[in-house]
């Protein structure tokens, strides 16, 4: 599982990896356009404030979390592990392109993985950005903790909390299938300036969305 984590943030699939990448009927982002409304479980977020833990993985800012930040939605109980950015977004809804995405990896118990996907439009200055793009390593060479700073997941979450959910995959090789996906309808805003300054650091991450291939994708009502 530790491997699957960290090859998220990758963009192609290299020859070794084909397989699933180029045939996987399940595959991650995609364009949310026909959905199914139901009466979805709501999303119970017990995130709780944690020492920062932050490394550049090469591809984007990645923050590790050790246990105690939990989601539940039901009876599913997910712990969060780790959240990372992507630009463009990735996913899109209803052919919008987001210029960013925040992907929050959880992991329940019986190892179902689970991404939580936060889309940005632009606009005012994103106070968890601002915390975390000084603090970023100057190269990928590991964890960098910083015990005197926190960070709280919640931070990400927007007030709304209606989404959409799908069976989806890993973004990056092997490109493995049964994630879960939820994707909020809200989006959070970042500055164009914090938007800029980002990418000057990391270049864009996102793939391509994936075909659906006759996924339901559900819509909390």
């Amino acid at each position: 599982m530790k491997f699957l984590f960290a090859t998220v943030g990758l963009l192609a699939c290299t020859s070794a990896f084909a397989g699933l990448c180029e045939s996987g009927l399940r595959q991650s982002p995609i364009d949310i356009r026909e959905t199914a409304r139901q009466a979805l479980p709501a999303l119970a977020f017990q995130y709780v404030q944690t020492p920062l833990k932050l490394a550049d993985d090469g591809h984007t800012v990645r923050v590790r979390f050790a246990k105690g930040s939990t989601l539940h939605i039901g009876k599913e109980r997910y712990t969060l592990q780790q959240f990372h950015f992507h630009t463009p977004g990735g996913d899109k809804i209803a052919g919008e392109e987001f210029p960013m995405a925040a992907h929050l990896l959880h992991k329940s118990a019986s190892g179902q993985l689970l991404a939580v996907v936060v889309l940005f439009r632009t606009g005012l200055e994103n106070a968890l950005l601002k915390t975390l793009m000084p603090l970023i390593p100057a190269r990928a060479d590991g964890d960098h903790s910083h015990p005197d700073k926190s960070v709280n997941a919640s931070d990400l979450i927007p007030a709304t909390r209606g989404y959409f959910r799908y069976s989806g995959s890993v973004t990056g090789p092997p490109c493995t299938e049964g994630v879960d996906w939820i994707v909020l309808k809200q989006p959070l805003q970042l500055s164009p300036d914090q938007l800029d300054r980002y990418r000057a650091r990391f270049a864009d991450n996102a793939r391509a969305v994936q075909p659906l291939h006759e996924r339901p994708v559900l819509e909390s009502q």
